[in-house]
């Protein structure tokens, strides 16, 4: 019997550590949104953060719930744009711009290495 409460113990551990992980997880999110917002007040933001001090959980599940859309929207915003500027420096570093690549696809049309339409595809692809 004394085999199965430890069993039951660790498990119990384990299911509090989880929790408090992803309670962690979830504050983070929480202050790396509020100073991610620019639409909300200096006021606002030191608001939410004092009352993250002294009531953690029930700060952090009410912004969830008030403010979780926006919460989403302003990740993948981020994201985005993390996305776009990555691409626009390995364009950079590549040494490779737009007008670089239309001009090569000009000349390999010029050498009749490529159709008039593959051009036009290469064209669109490099203003895109």
């Amino acid at each position: 019997m004394d085999f199965l409460s430890d069993i039951w113990g660790v498990i119990w551990w384990f299911f509090w550590a989880f929790a408090f992980i992803a309670y962690l997880m979830t504050l983070f999110s929480v202050v790396g949104d509020l100073f991610r917002d620019h639409t909300l007040s200096g006021w606002a933001k030191a608001l939410w953060i004092l009352f993250l001090l002294f009531v953690p959980f029930l700060t952090v599940l009410a912004y969830v719930i008030a403010r979780g859309q926006g919460m989403a929207q302003r990740s993948a915003s981020a994201a985005q744009k993390a996305q776009s500027s990555a691409e626009e420096y390995i364009r950079d570093v590549a040494g490779t711009s737009p007008a670089g690549e239309i001009e090569r696809a000009k000349a390999l049309l010029d050498a009749g290495s490529i159709t008039q339409s593959e051009f036009d595809a290469l064209k669109a692809k490099a203003l895109a």
